[in-house]
């Protein structure tokens, strides 16, 4: 496989100036180039923030600690590293990565000693190499996107507002209504469930099964493992707890 992408970094982010009032909720599709060159105020694509990013990497390190993962991740238009926390004596939760493989990122961009660095929510191994390209034109159509809400005023709804249904499977903005995500029936209702549960480790499996008594364990088990995998949820200090992406 080739260690590089085709095509050069999108400047979609913002300038630096003042913060913005506009906020979207939800994961942007960006190159690394666009996540070092953001400003202090976060992410901005046309004038809204966003708090979370999607990207594919070549996962160049791994370096393991007690309390973390640090991955150094590398597309062709640069490096961030990216840290995914562990519980302690949290053995079984850990990421099956490869070094030189391909891998897609959801996390958030921090500001670390003057640079910047990725605290990663998930992050799955790349098998196909098709996913590389069509994360490059999700990179393309949330430019533009951004660029037609922004010219049209409608502001605040960023990319993948209202019309766009755009999941996180596919790097696009998720909005925080699951109907728009394509969800319904039970599928809506454990999501809304996970979204509506306050708590730092989020919601349980044992809880979401004790709200659902007509959802059996194995189909709740589908459920789960259908919204982990769009990128719609994402599991905490276990398998067993989760939180929504966009929370």
């Amino acid at each position: 496989m080739n260690d590089s992408f085709g095509g050069g970094a999108l400047n979609a982010t913002g300038s630096g100036g003042a913060v913005q009032e506009n906020k979207a909720e939800g994961v942007l599709p960006l190159t690394i180039r666009q996540i070092l060159d953001s400003s202090e105020n976060g992410i901005q694509l046309f004038g809204t923030n966003y708090s979370m990013v999607t990207f594919i990497a070549i996962v160049r390190n791994i370096d393991h600690s007690s309390t973390k993962i640090t991955y150094r991740l590398e597309d062709h238009t640069g490096q961030v590293d990216g840290h995914f926390w562990l519980e302690e004596g949290d053995t079984m939760n850990v990421p099956g990565i490869v070094v030189h493989g391909y891998a897609r990122i959801v996390g958030s961009v921090r500001n670390q000693g003057g640079s910047k660095a990725v605290m990663i929510f998930k992050i799955d191994q790349v098998s196909s190499p098709n996913e590389v390209t069509t994360h490059l034109l999700e990179v393309l159509n949330a430019r533009y996107k951004g660029e037609e809400y922004a010219k049209s005023g409608a502001g605040g709804s960023g990319y993948g507002g209202a019309g766009d249904k755009n999941t996180a499977s596919s790097g696009g903005f998720m909005e925080t209504d699951g109907n728009t995500m394509g969800l319904s029936g039970k599928q809506l209702l454990v999501y809304k469930a996970i979204k509506a549960h306050i708590s730092d480790i989020g919601i349980s499996r044992k809880e979401l099964q004790q709200k659902f008594t007509h959802i059996n364990v194995s189909e709740m088990q589908s459920i789960t493992d259908y919204m982990t995998q769009e990128g719609i949820i994402y599991t905490s200090v276990d398998s067993d707890h989760f939180l929504c992406v966009d929370s």
